[in-house]
């Protein structure tokens, strides 16, 4: 009979894959999968723009409306009292084509008025500049505003804001 003696070792392949990775192999594997993960990783990327980029086309530009202004509402919100119908014949006096609207005056600057030509809507006009051909705002205080043809001389209209009922 040709039998072999027990040695008391038994071969396990997990014990003896594990011994190899303890001898100096660990690190420099580790290292070459990592490389070769983010080599596969980045081909994959290339590979998914490149098939997934299909020829650019533009978008339809989307109109765009301007707001839908309440002007009567501002004016209401700023303190203004609503304006008497003029007769249609008539061509209405110079100080009833302008309405103040609003005021903003800080101490010791120069400030702002919101002020309404006719019937369009009221625009901010800053101290100096000009409202229309030949008017200037010179000086706004408390509730009024002055305006005259130049920034500085007399004033040919003075527009009062008007007083907010409780």
């Amino acid at each position: 009979m040709n039998k072999r003696a027990f040695s008391g070792r038994v071969f396990n392949p997990v014990a003896s894959a594990a011994a190899g990775w303890t001898g100096g192999r660990f690190w420099p594997a580790l290292a070459a999968g990592l490389f070769w993960l983010a080599a596969g990783l980045s081909a994959g990327y290339w590979a998914l723009r490149v098939w997934g980029q299909g020829p650019l086309t533009p978008l339809a530009a989307l109109a765009v409306s301007a707001p839908q202004v309440d002007v009567a509402a501002v004016a209401r919100a700023l303190g203004s009292r609503p304006s008497q119908e003029v007769a249609e014949g008539a061509p209405p006096p110079p100080t009833t084509r302008y309405r103040l609207i609003g005021l903003a005056v800080r101490p010791g600057q120069d400030g702002a008025a919101l002020i309404a030509i006719d019937d369009q809507p009221p625009r901010p006009v800053r101290v100096g500049d000009v409202l229309e051909a030949g008017l200037v705002l010179q000086s706004v205080n408390g509730r009024e505003a002055r305006l005259g043809p130049q920034r500085i001389g007399p004033s040919t209209v003075q527009l009062v804001l008007p007083k907010v009922e409780d």
